[in-house]
C-alpha cells in the first residue's frame, strides 16, 4: 500500500472514531479494552497522534516519550482529539518523501513507517469506539487489515518487547483465507516471535479466516475465525500477545 491511501485511512479512521465515542459518550465502557472508558480511549489514542506528529513535524531523530495525556473530558476532550488528529493528517500529508526522523519499525522510509503505523493505530481504536457505542463495528478494508496483520506479525511482535514466547518451540500458521498470499509462518520459542511469509514448513495450529476479521482477533478485539490443529497455540498469542 502506498503512503497517501494510510493518511487516507487514517483520516477516515480518525473521524470515524471521534463520532463513534461521541454518541457513546466518554463515560461508556469500551468492551474490547475492559479497563477503559471511552475518555481513556480518547486520551490514549491523541497522545499517540501528537507523539507521531512532533517526530515528522520537528523532525525529532531520537526517540522521545509519551508526554502526560490530559485531564479533559466530554466536548473539550472530543475537540482536543480532532484537533490533534486533523494536525497529524495534515502534517503527513505536507511532509517531503525524504523526511528523517525516528521511527521504530522497518519501513521503506521514516514517512512510509509513520502513515502505516498511525493508519493501523487508528484503525484499532476505532473499532474499540464502536464497541463502546454499540452495534457492530464497521469492517476493516481487506488489503488495509492484510498489511495490518503483516505489521503486527513482522513488525511489532519481532521485537524484543513481544511477550509471545513459548519454552517448548510452537509453530502458528496465520492465514487471510480471502486474500491471495496472505499467509504467515509464526516460530514461538523463548525468543521474540520469528514470523516469515509463506506456508514454511509444518504448523502446530492454523488460524484462518478473513483478513479483516482475522486482523480484529490477532489484536484481540473479536475470537479467531477459525482455529485448527493444537488450540493451545492460538490460546497463548491471546493470552501473550497484548498491546493497547
Amino acid at each position: 500500500m502506498e503512503t497517501a491511501e494510510f493518511i487516507r485511512i487514517l483520516d477516515r479512521e480518525g473521524q470515524l472514531l471521534a463520532s463513534a465515542a461521541e454518541e457513546a459518550s466518554t463515560d461508556a465502557k469500551v468492551p474490547t479494552c475492559p479497563e477503559w472508558a471511552v475518555r481513556d480511549l480518547l486520551r490514549h489514542t491523541g497522545s499517540v497522534h501528537r507523539w507521531a506528529t512532533a517526530f515528522v513535524a520537528q523532525e525529532q531523530t531520537a526517540f522521545r516519550p509519551f508526554g502526560d495525556e490530559p485531564v479533559l473530558d466530554g466536548e473539550e476532550l472530543l475537540a482536543w482529539f480532532r484537533a490533534g488528529h486533523r494536525r497529524l493528517v495534515d502534517t503527513l500529508g505536507s511532509a517531503a518523501p525524504d523526511l528523517r526522523c525516528w521511527h521504530f519499525l522497518p519501513a521503506p522510509s521514516p514517512l512510509a513507517f509513520w502513515a502505516r503505523r498511525q493508519a493501523h493505530e487508528t484503525a484499532v481504536h476505532r473499532f474499540d469506539a464502536e464497541a463502546a457505542r454499540g452495534g457492530a463495528p464497521e469492517e476493516f478494508e481487506r488489503d488495509f487489515a492484510a498489511d495490518g496483520i503483516d505489521e503486527l506479525l513482522r513488525g511489532f511482535h519481532a521485537r524484543d518487547k513481544s511477550r509471545v514466547r513459548s519454552a517448548e518451540p510452537r509453530v502458528l500458521r496465520v492465514r487471510a483465507s480471502d486474500t491471495d498470499g496472505a499467509v504467515w509462518t509464526v516460530r514461538l520459542t523463548e525468543e521474540p516471535p520469528a514470523t516469515e511469509r509463506g506456508e514454511a514448513g509444518d504448523a502446530d495450529c492454523e488460524v484462518s479466516g478473513p483478513a479483516a476479521r482475522l486482523y480484529a482477533a490477532l489484536w484481540n478485539r473479536l475470537p479467531y475465525p477459525r482455529v485448527s490443529g493444537d488450540a493451545s497455540v492460538a490460546a497463548l498469542w491471546r493470552e501473550k500477545s497484548g498491546v493497547i
